[in-house]
């Protein structure tokens, strides 16, 4: 989920957030992420980069499917965002 408090889960490369601030058009709900970033950089930085993931479909080549908690949906890689790493 993109925002403030978090919890990870490293094995499933899932960062869990909630909400913070957004503007225009990105994604203002709570929701799961995919860490994109690799692990030697989350390592070293205070940040990761996440991608959202969402039951909403679009055609777009930046969404790519997932089935997560028994959840069809698509990871938006056109909502790339930074967020403050767990430990």
């Amino acid at each position: 989920m993109v925002g403030g408090h978090s919890e990870t889960d490293r094995s499933g490369k899932r960062l869990a957030r909630s909400p913070r601030s957004t503007e225009g058009a990105e994604i203002q709900k709570t929701r799961p992420c995919l860490v994109i970033s690799p692990d030697e950089m989350n390592r070293h930085l205070r940040t990761v980069v996440v991608a959202p993931m969402t039951t909403v479909t679009r055609p777009f080549p930046t969404r790519v499917a997932v089935r997560f908690q028994g959840k069809r949906g698509q990871v938006a890689l056109d909502q790339l965002r930074a967020v403050t790493g767990c430990d």
